[in-house]
């Protein structure tokens, strides 16, 4: 019995389908069939009654789980249970037969449906693949009517992707980029990364801003070790401008809160962008791996987060600012407090303006070099070097590949150096 109440609990998605309807459903299987002579024998034997029992074998008709037996030619009919055919009995079918029944025409007009709606986003995809295709041709022609500048929107993710890649196809000399957040989406990495390469194998000079935070996640760390290698040029701030990508000084794409673009060709503003991005190279710290530069970056985080808790901010703001985890800047908070031998934010933030620990982070980098002399070879592999650039500064190296070589050379053998925060009686690093 307790199996049969459970199979009408189970059945209880079916209209009708009760424990009653489970019960004379199983007499028949067991009898192998129900005829209108044996209705009142399984009433009886299952104890459900007649009246309940002849509603149970509606419901089970219904379901398909019961199947009319008809009435042999040349045989007078039998009275028949109201709304079923006239039949001389009913045999019971299995619930996979009746599910094929009862559920076939169903689950074919369903997976019409579902076609139908395959295809509708296929042409959609298709619509939205042409029109974007349309973007370079529109830019263009906006380009041309207004040759002095303009700034464009693009609407969504699909557009920024095909101008992208239509720009960075086109570059010649230059892609500066920007990117806010201690780590980025294996997915965008992976995308950007052959796009990246190509553009360096071409011999297009690459630089890049992250945030120190970048360093401690792994997937970023091996993406940048990539370019590096390829020769790009990576360096990290505690902080940088959110997302910004620079072509040849001539077109930039900033961030929209649609989720799409602004494209920026107006001279004034991406003059303002270079050097923005400029400022924030000169202060930034080369990226490297290793035990120390991965300790000179996180006393650097140490002390921008003690920068921002002498202005009041919260942990959160910390850090969504500097593009790590709030677990993570607790941790770094409360080292903090106890470096300083501080009992609160407030008093911490006290005792680094008196120590003057407050500044602005000293980045980890070797004094600059001398600027080359133009008709030096290059100190890499030797040729000449190429005329110096529009801005006046004589090249360093012949090429990005010199360039990224004998930067490895410097880390690989320089020592970066360090900062330190104190407190009136310890040196805490």
């Amino acid at each position: 019995m307790e199996a049969e109440n459970a199979a009408g609990a189970a059945a209880a998605g079916l209209p009708g389908v009760d424990g009653a309807a489970v019960v004379l459903y199983r007499w028949t299987v067991v009898h192998g069939r129900l005829t209108p002579d044996t209705l009142t024998q399984a009433a009886d034997e299952t104890g459900i009654g007649e009246p309940a029992c002849r509603q149970a074998l509606e419901a089970l008709l219904e379901a398909c789980l019961l199947q009319a037996i008809p009435t042999p030619p040349g045989l007078p009919g039998l009275p028949a249970v109201e709304g079923s055919p006239e039949a001389v009995g009913w045999r019971p079918v299995s619930p996979q037969a009746a599910t094929a029944q009862l559920l076939s025409d169903r689950d074919t007009a369903l997976r019409a449906q579902e076609e139908a709606l395959r295809e509708e986003r296929r042409r959609i995809q298709q619509q939205r693949d042409g029109l974007a295709a349309l973007v370079p041709v529109y830019l263009q022609a906006r380009q041309h009517a207004f040759p002095q500048g303009t700034i464009d929107h693009l609407p969504d993710k699909f557009a920024v992707r095909a101008l992208l890649s239509d720009v960075i196809d086109s570059c010649r000399s230059e892609v500066l980029v920007s990117k806010h957040g201690g780590a980025f989406p294996p997915a965008a990495l992976r995308e950007a990364l052959p796009r990246d390469l190509a553009l360096l194998g071409r011999g297009i000079r690459m630089r890049s801003l992250y945030q120190h935070a970048t360093r401690f996640d792994q997937p970023t760390r091996v993406h940048a070790e990539q370019l590096i290698g390829a020769g790009a040029e990576i360096r990290t701030l505690p902080e940088v401008l959110p997302q910004m990508i620079v072509v040849d000084g001539t077109l930039a794409l900033l961030p929209a809160r649609s989720g799409g673009a602004l494209i920026i060709r107006e001279p004034d503003l991406l003059t303002y962008l270079l050097e923005v991005f400029a400022r924030d190279w000169e202060n930034a710290t080369p990226f490297s791996t290793g035990p120390q530069a991965a300790h000179d970056i996180a006393v650097t985080v140490k002390q921008s987060i003690l920068v921002l808790l002498a202005k009041g901010l919260k942990d959160e703001s910390i850090a969504r600012r500097l593009g790590i985890s709030l677990r993570t800047c607790r941790r770094h908070v409360s080292e903090v407090l106890e470096s300083l031998g501080a009992h609160s934010r407030f008093q911490a933030g006290v005792i680094a303006e008196r120590q003057g620990l407050t500044a602005h982070p000293v980045p980890a980098t070797a004094p600059a070099p001398p600027a080359p002399d133009p008709a030096a070879p290059c100190p890499a592999c030797g040729e000449p070097l190429p005329p110096p650039r529009p801005n006046g500064r004589p090249p360093t190296y012949c090429s990005s590949r010199c360039r990224s070589r004998a930067y490895r050379a410097r880390t690989k053998h320089g020592a970066p150096a360090t900062v330190t925060v104190t407190k009136p009686t310890d040196t805490v690093t």
